[in-house]
């Protein structure tokens, strides 16, 4: 899908069978945010001829339907999973590679403890809302995530054992056996049936039970079983518990050397395989069975193969007993015989194939397998990167580019982009792509919808951070352009002024003229106050800004500063020419007034400007009535017109009035001043 989406495929067309009424109708998709898509039908061009040629009602109603895949993660319980993980992610990618190698690799299995147990939490609320849940499809839903997510659990923690933790003399029995007794749980399960009979020894659980026990290394829960038989104080029971109590087990805080470790263990064996040479249980078949798997007989663990459930199982089964301080990578040579006792290759499931790729030491065998095969990138992704920083990973750069890591990351992030919250998730595992990361993010910061403000100033924020100015400018844009069709100017001044939108902010400061007019004042006046350098944007956000900051003058009483803010308006020419005959109109008040606030040659300067609006209203009155004269408007229009006209007169002689007097007044006032 990567390699897809890198060629920009907009459109994919995909060719259907003529329906019914013979017409050729296809399909479209189009490309949503991540896995989805949005499909849609798309006649032919000769179905849309005989479409055109129908009645309205006869055509077909188009429907767009949404397309998702790879959604395990979007449930309310998943989704916590995917949050807790990304934390971990982060912590991961802080994690510095100058500590020395033991302390690294001790830090690197807390690492994927903390993944393991986000994973467990998971799948004890899976379980909890199964238990809750009354409907039989959302159950079954929850079940298959419980399998799938103890599935993944498996194999992390023998990746964990096998790729990351730091072993002893590379010694990994003991952790093996943890691993095998967590997670393949039948010997309790034997145990429990056995023991809910009044007299367990006659159950037929019981002996299943203790050689499950035996077979996993659980010595002391198979000795427990054996204290309950009614014969356990005759010297074959006796005798096989001595054995069961002297079976060495390797610890790293045993004390001893592999090498100890070794010989000890075969003096040990030695003496069980004396024993059962010695015919010392050949009255107790079950305790010569016991005595058969401690001395690690072939076919025992095929006769056994039933309790081992698998056949890795018996890998790790006929190693404590034949090799128990086998390497990590020796595992691989013993493999194929327990398959064949499983019947063979050919009856390996997926599960099968990815643990046998681990226990072979193929990594990219274990990521391939496990990508093409779960439903989901999670596990991919992360034991990917976790492997990566463990140093296992050869990172070789695949065909498009990219490596594997960032090509996992990039297929998990994309799945969490097409939902309305974990997008922002995918977003910050993008962050740590270096390849296609941002071109990536670019791409989905595109597609998503800004239904809300604090969506969008999510979004915006994301974008400020990465550093992607353009999409951020284009967000604020796109939701100014909201704002203003919705009717909220300030909303939108706001997204405009974020956006730096010069042509937008020159139309907003006219709407915001407009409106002044009509009403006579300013809405969204704490926004138009608090512009600061942001007016400078545009000519017509600028005048607006000051015509703000006149009103406000004027509203303290500080009338000569905001007459001289008045007249700068009129003669820089900030303000668009219709608006002329409002800022002389605010002028009238200041020339009523008992000081003397504009001087002569200020007077002058409004008297020019009158004159300027004079001419204009004269040279468009001749032009309205020569189109009156050929479009022969109704008497209604007319009389507007001339309602208009007549208040323009009335203002232009109320003006000349004021500016008359108060010229006169001025130049007395400034002769008395020279003389």
């Amino acid at each position: 899908m990567a390699s897809e989406r890198d060629n920009d495929v907009k459109f994919l067309d995909i060719p259907s069978p003529p329906n019914v009424h013979g017409l050729d109708i296809g399909l479209k998709a189009k490309w949503g945010r991540g896995n989805q898509l949005y499909v849609f039908p798309s006649p032919s061009e000769a179905t849309e001829l005989v479409f055109e040629l129908r009645r309205p009602q006869q055509q077909p109603q188009a429907q767009i339907h949404e397309v998702r895949w790879n959604t395990d993660m979007y449930s309310p319980i998943t989704r916590k999973l995917v949050n807790e993980s990304h934390n971990t992610f982060k912590a991961l990618q802080k994690f510095g590679s100058e500590i020395n190698e033991t302390n690294r690799r001790t830090q690197l299995v807390k690492f994927s403890r903390r993944y393991r147990s986000v994973m467990k939490a998971c799948v004890i609320d899976l379980q909890t809302s199964i238990d809750g849940t009354i409907d039989e499809s959302e159950k079954q839903e929850f079940m298959g995530q419980v399998q799938l997510f103890e599935i993944i659990e498996l194999i992390w923690s023998l990746c964990e054992i096998l790729f990351i933790e730091n072993l002893k003399g590379g010694a990994i029995m003991i952790h093996l056996l943890d691993w095998v007794k967590w997670h393949f749980t039948q010997p309790n399960e034997l145990c429990q049936h056995a023991l809910q009979e009044d007299n367990p020894e006659n159950s037929s659980f019981y002996w299943d039970a203790i050689y499950s026990f035996v077979l996993q290394g659980r010595v002391g829960d198979a000795r427990s079983l054996l204290a309950l038989h009614s014969l356990k104080d005759t010297d074959t029971f006796t005798s096989i518990d001595e054995l069961l109590r002297k079976m060495p087990i390797y610890a790293d805080f045993s004390g001893l050397t592999l090498g100890e470790f070794d010989l000890k263990w075969r003096y040990w064996q030695e003496e069980c395989a004396r024993r059962l040479d010695d015919g010392d249980f050949g009255h107790q078949k079950n305790l010569e069975t016991i005595c058969k798997i401690l001395c690690g007989e072939d076919q025992v663990f095929v006769d056994l193969c039933d309790l081992c459930q698998s056949w890795y199982q018996m890998v790790i089964s006929k190693h404590l007993y034949t090799n128990p301080t086998v390497k990590a990578f020796d595992l691989q040579y013993h493999i194929q015989p327990c398959i064949d006792a499983f019947g063979g290759n050919s009856q390996l499931a997926t599960l099968d194939n990815i643990i046998h790729a681990a226990l072979e030491f193929d990594i990219h065998q274990v990521i391939k397998e496990s990508s093409a095969q779960l439903s989901n990138w999670w596990f991919s992704a992360h034991i990917t990167d976790l492997l990566h920083h463990a140093g296992q990973l050869d990172l070789q750069k695949l065909n498009f580019g990219s490596d594997l890591r960032e090509f996992l990351l990039l297929e998990y992030s994309t799945s969490l982009m097409s939902h309305e919250s974990l997008w922002q998730v995918g977003a910050s595992y993008l962050n740590h792509c270096p390849e296609f990361g941002r071109a990536y993010l670019e791409h989905y910061v595109e597609r998503i919808p800004l239904t809300t403000e604090k969506i969008a100033q999510k979004v915006l924020r994301l974008c400020e951070q990465q550093e992607l100015y353009e999409s951020a400018r284009s967000i604020c844009k796109v939701m100014g352009m909201k704002a203003l069709q919705n009717g909220r100017l300030g909303s939108a001044l706001s997204w405009c002024l974020k956006s730096k939108d010069s042509t937008f902010a020159t139309y907003l400061s006219e709407k915001f003229l407009v409106e002044y007019t009509d009403r006579g004042d300013f809405s969204n006046l704490d926004i138009i106050d608090n512009l600061g350098p942001a007016m400078l944007l545009s000519n017509q956000l600028t005048f607006l800004g000051k015509y703000c900051e006149f009103h406000k003058m004027y509203a303290d009483g500080d009338f000569k500063a905001a007459a001289s803010l008045l007249l700068s308006l009129l003669t820089a020419r900030l303000a668009p020419k219709s608006f002329w005959m409002v800022l002389l109109t605010d002028a009238l008040p200041l020339l009523e007034l008992d000081d003397v606030i504009f001087s002569s040659e200020q007077t002058y300067e409004l008297m020019h400007i009158l004159e300027e609006i004079s001419l204009c209203d004269r040279l468009e009155n001749v032009q309205a009535a020569n189109e009156y004269k050929e479009n022969k408007e109704d008497n209604k229009s007319e009389s507007k017109n001339k309602a208009k006209l007549e208040v323009g007169k009335e203002k232009v002689e109320l003006l000349k009035i004021g500016l008359a007097r108060n010229l006169a007044r001025a130049i007395v006032v400034e002769g008395n001043v020279q003389t």
